[in-house]
């Protein structure tokens, strides 16, 4: 076994109805639990404060589809219907918060959207309204974020590792303005963020009430939109399959996940019945694909071929996680060098948990990495390919978008974490926690302005 910063200390699993199994968990000698708490605790009133500021000021036509969104919950709270014909929604006027003639274009389930009709007041007419649906939006975030703070603090890393794990988490630039906006990837993350620290306490203490977590966060995730259910399904299914592989699952927790799925899958069969499709294209959102994409100019454009629109959509993706509505400045390209090192840190952290793993010498945070990012890009290549068919038929171009896969956003500081592990050189190993903890505050403050 190699020799590494923090000591090894093997925990006895057993798992119902089968023979008792080791699993291998890095702590450090003595652990900061309190300072840590309090670390999360600042972190969170932070990320709460800036979701508030942002609810309380960003304009409904700003970004993320809003008006769509808020559209759908007023829909449902005057038809009285909580899983309403898409072809039926229209959009509100922004400043009356009237129905207008024009269609709605999403195409998402209804959970997320009844949820905030039953908890929220009166949309329709009523634009003071928008406040408190933002801030229902604000706490069902600020639970996701607390769950993964949860994750960190059960983990035990010592205070620098608890650091470059919360702070990136917190700094992601769209999640406090997504939170104080209503929108449904909010309830995707949080989901996600459950399925996290559930399938992560499930690795580290085989408990059965850890798993019943995690498949309840997968129906949330899914429930809220399709990528939900790709990631943290695809999360679930791996940790389950290297489970199996371990000979560690009991057989009824196979059969509990299987009925999961189906709930969870369920509001996509129901459009598969219903449309024909798991994600309907409605007339109102072909209209607007195909208006977009004259209106940017790239409908008359000759289609690009497969591998350069891989290449443009992955510019895209990193170019979006910090999303503008103006043009950038010289710096502000510059930063984006901060999140395509995170990402190629990352990407050696996943090499060496897998080699963990080949070794059998794998921990929780290997298993949890490699099982995040397999579903990660799975998901990633379905999203590829469902999106260059869209290009293809109108000649869109702007759907590589980061926040699409916040529920699973955890992962890349997590596989950062498993290169750390591996650096025995102080200075080094300081160097690159100094870059984890401080690249994502200056890419925030310096990466671009919030259009």
């Amino acid at each position: 076994m190699s020799t590494r910063p923090s000591e090894y200390l093997t925990l006895r699993g057993h798992f119902a109805g089968m023979a008792s199994s080791d699993i291998l968990v890095r702590r450090p000698l003595a652990v900061p639990a309190a300072a840590n708490f309090v670390a999360a605790a600042v972190i969170f009133g932070l990320f709460v404060a800036a979701a508030l500021f942002s609810a309380e000021r960003k304009d409904v036509t700003a970004g993320f589809d809003e008006v769509a969104h808020v559209s759908y919950v007023a829909h449902i709270q005057r038809a009285g219907n909580v899983w309403p014909a898409l072809l039926r929604m229209r959009l509100l006027d922004p400043r009356t918060f009237q129905f207008t003639d024009r269609a709605n274009y999403l195409n998402h389930p209804a959970p997320f959207y009844a949820l905030l009709a039953a908890l929220g007041p009166t949309l329709e007419g009523h634009p003071g309204a928008l406040l408190a649906h933002r801030l229902i939006d604000v706490g069902i975030a600020a639970l996701g974020l607390a769950a993964l703070l949860a994750l960190g603090l059960a983990a035990r890393w010592p205070r620098h590792e608890f650091y470059a794990f919360a702070v990136p988490l917190a700094c992601i630039p769209v999640l406090a303005p997504l939170a104080g906006a209503v929108n449904n990837d909010d309830l995707a993350f949080t989901g996600g963020a459950v399925v996290l620290l559930g399938l992560w306490q499930l690795i580290a203490t085989a408990r059965g009430s850890w798993f019943a977590l995690a498949l309840i966060g997968v129906v949330i995730a899914a429930w809220a939109k399709l990528t939900g259910l790709l990631l943290t399904g695809g999360f679930l299914g791996a940790v389950l399959v290297y489970l199996l592989w371990r000979k560690r699952l009991p057989y009824i927790w196979l059969g509990a996940a299987a009925l999961v799925f189906i709930v969870a899958a369920a509001p996509y069969l129901i459009f598969i019945w219903q449309y024909g499709s798991p994600t309907p294209e409605t007339p109102a959102q072909l209209a607007l694909l195909a208006n977009g994409a004259r209106e940017a100019g790239w409908a008359d454009l000759p289609r690009q071929s497969f591998p350069a629109y891989l290449g443009y959509f992955l510019v895209g993706f990193v170019a979006d996680w910090m999303p503008t509505l103006v043009a950038r400045n010289p710096l502000q390209y510059a930063m984006l060098a901060i999140p395509v090192g995170a990402l190629a840190c990352a990407g050696v952290g996943i090499t060496l948990s897998l080699r963990r793993l080949w070794r059998r010498d794998e921990a929780a945070l290997d298993v949890v990495v490699l099982c995040g990012a397999t579903a990660i890009a799975a998901t990633f290549a379905i999203h590829v390919v469902y999106s260059y068919g869209r290009h293809l038929a109108t000649g869109w171009l702007m759907d590589a978008y980061p926040r699409y896969y916040l529920p699973l956003a955890a992962i890349v500081p997590l596989a950062v974490l498993s290169l750390v592990a591996d650096i025995v050189n102080p200075r080094l190993r300081s160097a690159l926690l100094g870059f984890l903890i401080g690249g994502p505050i200056l890419f925030r403050v310096f990466g671009a302005p919030f259009g």
